[in-house]
């Protein structure tokens, strides 16, 4: 049998014997495993050749902090809202040596797929952490230099994740420098809601990117009040990362700036996901 034809096998196999009640579900075949919380959406997608690559757009798109920070290598600490199938954690591990990797996740059964994914264990500069992402941030034990929120259940986003004091909360735990980073999907009605919510709390340290794929946005807010950086800045940054990171970062750069405009102008969202 062929590897497209055992894909689809396998595939069908899963469309069967899913539970239908949020369980995640790791799907595999050949070439990649994913993680599933119900048959419409993939969460987390892993290549067998290289495990830490990020293969999903959006996941690209979210390392576009390291735009926005001068030195990326100086970078500290990295919290992450949200762990599912470990594409963000193990990327930002293993490229970022110089960081503290603390990923939170509230579900334990997906914490319980962790070897499955090739998440690295506890250690000096990794954890897992099980705890509501909403609870963790308004901690002060720690101000990471970014925090990346990509939480979602079976029914989408949590609305915790989405709320005024979420996002006041991640303003707090910040560094003085910090950058927030959040994955929304495409046709989330909310997002005017989730951009007015940031906007009182960063004021206009705010870009909201269409990722590479056109299914998800990327917002971006960071603390401080410096203007986002002119876009030649952004590419000349871009071009100096791509050796170690490589990413596609010229075009996040480009998405970043147009961002600004989604972020600020109120008039721009016509229907959820159709306006460009």
């Amino acid at each position: 049998m062929d590897s497209s034809r055992a894909s689809l096998v396998t595939y069908l196999k899963l469309l069967a014997e899913a539970p239908h009640d949020g369980t995640p579900v790791v799907l595999e075949t050949e070439r990649a495993l994913s993680l599933h919380f119900d048959l419409h959406a993939t969460q987390s997608l892993m290549s067998r050749r290289d495990p830490n690559a990020l293969v999903l757009g959006y996941t690209r798109a979210m390392m576009g902090f390291l735009l926005l920070h001068p030195e990326p290598a100086r970078i500290g600490r990295i919290s992450l809202i949200g762990l599912g199938g470990g594409s963000l954690a193990k990327y930002c591990y293993h490229h970022l040596p110089g960081a503290k990797v603390v990923a939170v996740e509230i579900d334990p059964a997906v914490i319980a797929l962790r070897e499955t994914f090739h998440i690295p264990p506890d250690g000096e500069r990794f954890e897992v952490v099980c705890a509501d992402g909403a609870d963790y941030v308004q901690g002060r034990e720690a101000r990471p230099d970014v925090i990346l929120v990509d939480g979602f259940l079976a029914g989408g986003m949590p609305a915790r994740l989405g709320s005024p004091s979420f996002y006041e909360d991640c303003l707090e735990r910040l560094a003085d420098d910090g950058v927030l980073v959040a994955n929304f999907l495409e046709d989330d009605e909310q997002i005017p809601f989730y951009l007015d919510a940031v906007r009182a709390a960063f004021g206009e340290g705010v870009s909201l990117a269409l990722s590479e794929d056109g299914c998800n946005y990327t917002l971006f807010a960071w603390k401080g009040g410096a203007a986002l950086p002119p876009l030649d800045t952004l590419l000349a940054r871009a071009q100096g990362l791509e050796a170690a990171h490589p990413l596609k970062l010229r075009a996040t750069a480009r998405r970043l700036r147009q961002g600004r405009r989604f972020a600020t102008e109120r008039g721009w969202w016509q229907a959820p996901g159709r306006r460009r």
